[in-house]
């Protein structure tokens, strides 16, 4: 009886044993502040091997859309929930005072919103995560209670990329945390290949008899622009010809490799300066700036290659899939047009010369090269135009799909969760999790486009919604509803064919009264049922992250600065109430 009894269980396990090898490691990349056309797989110059690999060995998704800044996103990506049903209705850097501390404006993760390294912790995943986290930095915030085993983060927006300081005025510091503790950072450090080193060290420290899932949160290209010389220097002299001609370059391989329609008009730059009345110094500044981003985007690919490198090696590559996303588009801010950012800046880093983008320099792009980084769509972060929203996605390595080929189905950050559980075998959970009310899935599994069994996952009649900080979209069919505040738009609705008008310059909103209603009626049935605030009248982008700079830079400053001016301002009076009595007293003798 024994003997059957352990024959039974061996064959068990030997029976088991391909089924669990079967389940595949899982690694989402987030590059920060790409736009669409920033990969070599969707016609841009800056070279990305690395990621045409993957690519080529998966399905890029050109129709699919995140938040148009990185918290919200990042809050989707992880949930599979809308951002305002997950706590990060907007970001806290730029959150309107009347919405702080409103349901779904606590500007951090939820507690109620069960995340996927959880639900694949708890099916035998190692669970990691390194590099931007940006979803709360208070201890029961981190990713330690998120469901991730191993973390090595930077918790709020983004930071320097060569030496533990902030970035901007707006954190007192920039706060690294490892495994739940405050951390510091090697002498060596580079973000991107620091993040994938502690990456490669995760999956080495772990065991190999589970799968794994490793999230890599990018700072490439979040301001500051910043990336090693030899990446920079690459793109010498390619920009010389102006930010006109680059938006121009990238909408002609978009209508070469049929992301856009040939006859369609891509809309025209949005705010800035133009190239012709730049001098020669001005031009020699600027071009500078796009090849240091485009030096970053370059080095991110490189070390994306390393990780690459180290699973093949390993033997892991075969069986992992990548998840490749940007997490909005290109960041069209300045701060040297901003009077406060401009005198930190400049009282704090190099901003121009030959060692811009080294260590102790600061690059931005603005909105021109941001509107030339986001063709062929039109607008770029922080707005609801396509530039903020459609990003790159690639699923590389899935089981059964159909490889090297693009899917132009309507797809959504909210999707990836359902997506990446269904290839690990792991159903998703209906709003209920180990007995207790959770806040429920909103996305589709993208799978059967993987496979190319479907053509859509989003029916024609079924809207799709979307809002962050009063800009607002929905999508149904081949129209697009869509709402931008200013300084983009002025805050009225327009109507767009996304199939014949892609770059959105003909508003349909007179010719197609009928639609345009039932959209908006429709867009209302999202608010309602995601509980969107209702934007403040006059709310401006800038002014809210000036108050959050005075809030969480200037006050803990402050604090910090007031005993001491204290403690000089009472030596001070000692001394002079010591010199009036000594000079009393010599008048006294």
């Amino acid at each position: 009886m024994r003997l059957h009894l352990l024959f039974f269980v061996a064959f068990s396990i030997i029976a088991c044993a391909p089924a669990m090898a079967a389940r595949p490691n899982i690694v989402v990349l987030v590059a920060d502040d790409w736009g669409f056309s920033d990969i070599g797989a969707l016609g841009s110059e800056i070279a990305t091997p690395h990621l045409d690999s993957l690519a080529k060995r998966g399905v890029t998704f050109t129709n699919f859309h995140v938040a148009a800044t990185c918290s919200p996103t990042r809050a989707s990506l992880l949930t599979g929930a809308d951002h305002h049903r997950v706590g990060v209705g907007n970001m806290p850097e730029s959150m309107p005072s009347a919405h702080e501390g409103k349901p779904g404006y606590e500007g951090v993760l939820s507690d109620q919103a069960v995340t996927l390294a959880t639900l694949l912790k708890d099916q035998g995943y190692h669970t990691y995560i390194t590099g931007k986290w940006h979803l709360g930095k208070t201890p029961e915030k981190l990713p330690q209670r998120r469901g991730f085993e191993r973390s090595f983060i930077q918790a709020d927006s983004g930071s320097d990329n060569w030496e533990n300081r902030t970035y901007m005025l707006l954190y007192d510091k920039a706060y690294w945390f490892e495994d739940g503790k405050e951390a510091s950072l090697p002498k060596d450090f580079y973000s991107s290949q620091f993040f994938v080193d502690k990456a490669i060290d995760h999956i080495k420290t772990g065991s190999v008899d589970k799968p794994f899932f490793t999230y890599i949160g990018l700072q490439a290209n979040h301001i500051p622009t910043q990336a090693p010389q030899e990446f920079v220097d690459a793109y010498r002299g390619k920009y010389d010809a102006g930010w006109d001609a680059l938006r121009k370059a990238r909408h002609e391989s978009a209508v070469r490799l049929g992301l856009f329609p040939a006859g369609a008009t891509m809309a025209r730059m949005q705010r800035g300066m133009d190239w012709s009345k730049l001098n020669a110094e001005q031009r020699s500044l600027q071009s500078r700036r796009m090849e240091v981003y485009a030096g970053m985007a370059a080095a991110a690919d490189f070390h994306i290659g390393r990780l690459i490198s180290h699973l093949k090696k390993t033997g892991q590559f075969d069986n992992t899939v990548f998840v490749f996303l940007s997490d909005n588009g290109p960041d069209p801010a300045d701060p040297f047009d901003i009077a406060a950012s401009n005198l930190w800046v400049r009282a704090n880093y190099v901003t121009e010369g030959p060692s811009l983008g080294q260590k102790g320099s600061f690059s931005a792009n603005g909105p021109r090269w941001a509107s030339a980084a986001a063709a062929p769509w039109s607008g770029f972060k922080y707005f609801a135009s396509e530039g903020g929203l459609r990003v790159p996605l690639i699923i590389s390595g899935a089981a059964g799909a159909r490889s090297d080929r693009f899917s132009g189905a309507l797809t959504t950050v909210k999707d990836v969760v359902p997506t990446v559980l269904e290839l690990a075998g792991i159903p998703a959970h209906g709003g209920s999790y180990q007995g207790k009310p959770v806040v429920s899935i909103d996305g589709r599994s993208m799978v059967p486009l993987l496979q190319d069994t479907a053509a859509r996952i989003y029916q024609a009649d079924e809207p799709v919604g979307y809002e962050l900080a009063g800009s607002a979209a929905l999508f149904k069919g081949d129209y697009k509803l869509v709402r931008n505040i200013a300084p983009v738009g002025d805050g009225s609705w327009q109507l767009y064919d996304m199939v014949r008008d892609p770059g959105e310059t003909q508003d349909l909103s007179q010719a197609m009264p009928a639609l345009f209603q039932t959209l908006q009626a429709d867009y209302a049935d999202y608010a309602k049922h995601n509980n969107v605030l209702p934007i403040p009248e006059g709310f401006d982008l800038q002014r809210a992250a000036l108050r959050y700079a005075a809030y969480h830079y200037l006050l803990p400053k402050l604090r910090t600065a007031l005993p001491w001016f204290l403690a000089a301002l009472a030596l001070a009076m000692g001394l002079a109430w010591a010199i009036k009595r000594r000079r009393l007293a010599l008048r006294g003798a």
